[in-house]
């Protein structure tokens, strides 16, 4: 029995997260455990928590799961996996075990889905030399899956969302745009063309982006996810305790997602994610609102972003294009701290 998965939920994807500012309201309430071994901690709502085991043994903790952004079950999985361990890889880790997550609603979908979810989930933890040795399914409706994952990293090679500085340049590695062409494939506005590309890009693991940062001992990244693009570089800001601008016209886009905008398909998640940025931004008076709010737009399984030092950046975008990753960008700069955290220009 076919299923088509996207008729089962509302809302899917990163575009599930709760918005921005109810998580740092409840965060306020998580007490912070004191231990020296705790490197990183949800202080600074980073990718992932890390934790020392000895001088050079580092594990990096994470896990993210959300509802169907597409029809078939075994891409869903595809993705849900590759999101789950993108974490890893935006701290610098290298991922080695993960558990799955599964939420599935045993009277209204056929186990075949079930086991489809499974094997495309297996089958990119594979991909990423990760081993998927247990899990945890509960029956429950709309159907979620995704991944907790363990990986590796050098203590003193730790990527966080802290470590912008004045004078980096911002470099994005995979362009945006899923949230609205998801969207607009339920309004079914978008094109064939630009869902299957959407689905591609959410496939692709960010493990050569995270091999190149690496080999450029970079210190400030994350993962641009259900906050958005300009979501996610407010809190790197803020952890950083820095300003970031982007260039919202050199941000690379998927397929026809400027034109679905301009059509009105705007997802939720994006006025959500812009109302929580707005006391710590500052916007171009002539900034395109097209541009503005696909800056906002919640990504899924998105790419790197990534704090580049200035004499570094020509040699990181040549190391990302080598890598397979065309679209790399360079789309904004650190500064010291001024009157806001962000800076949104054309």
């Amino acid at each position: 029995m076919k299923i088509d998965l996207l008729q089962m939920v509302e809302v899917g994807g990163c575009s599930a997260k709760i918005p921005p500012e109810q998580l740092e309201e409840i965060l306020k309430y998580l007490p912070l455990p004191e231990d020296p071994n705790i490197l990183v901690d949800i202080d600074t709502h980073d990718d992932a928590g890390v934790y020392k085991v000895n001088d050079d043994l580092a594990l990096v903790f994470t896990t993210d799961f959300f509802p169907p952004v597409c029809s078939d079950p075994y891409e869903f999985g595809q993705i849900a996996a590759a999101n789950s361990i993108s974490d890893v890889y935006a701290m610098g880790g290298r991922p080695v075990i993960a558990l799955n997550i599964m939420m599935f609603p045993a009277s209204k979908m056929p186990l075949e889905a079930y086991i489809d979810i499974l094997r495309g989930g297996a089958d990119m933890a594979a991909t990423a030399g990760v081993r998927i040795i247990g899990g945890h399914t509960i029956d429950d409706n709309p159907p979620k899956y995704g991944l907790a994952v363990i990986g590796y990293v050098h203590p003193r090679r730790i990527i966080t969302n802290a470590g912008a500085r004045p004078g980096d340049s911002m470099i994005l590695t995979k362009p945006v745009g899923t949230g609205v062409i998801l969207a607009g494939q339920r309004l079914k506005m978008a094109s064939e063309k630009d869902i299957t590309e959407a689905k591609r890009i959410m496939k692709l693991l960010n493990n050569s982006g995270a091999e190149v940062m690496k080999k450029y001992d970079i210190r400030g990244a994350t993962d641009v996810t259900g906050f958005g693009l300009a979501g996610h570089a407010l809190k790197m800001a803020k952890a950083s305790n820095v300003s970031i601008t982007l260039n919202v016209k050199r941000v690379p886009l998927i397929g026809k997602t400027y034109d679905l905008v301009d059509q009105g398909c705007i997802p939720g998640a994006a006025f959500r994610n812009l109302e929580y940025a707005e006391p710590d931004t500052r916007f171009a008076s002539d900034l395109d609102y097209n541009l503005k709010m696909i800056a906002f737009d919640a990504q899924t399984s998105g790419g790197l972003l990534i704090c580049v030092p200035n004499d570094s950046k020509d040699k990181v975008i040549s190391g990302l294009k080598k890598a397979g990753l065309d679209n790399s960008s360079i789309i904004g700069s650190v500064n010291d701290y001024e009157d806001r955290f962000l800076y949104l220009n054309n």
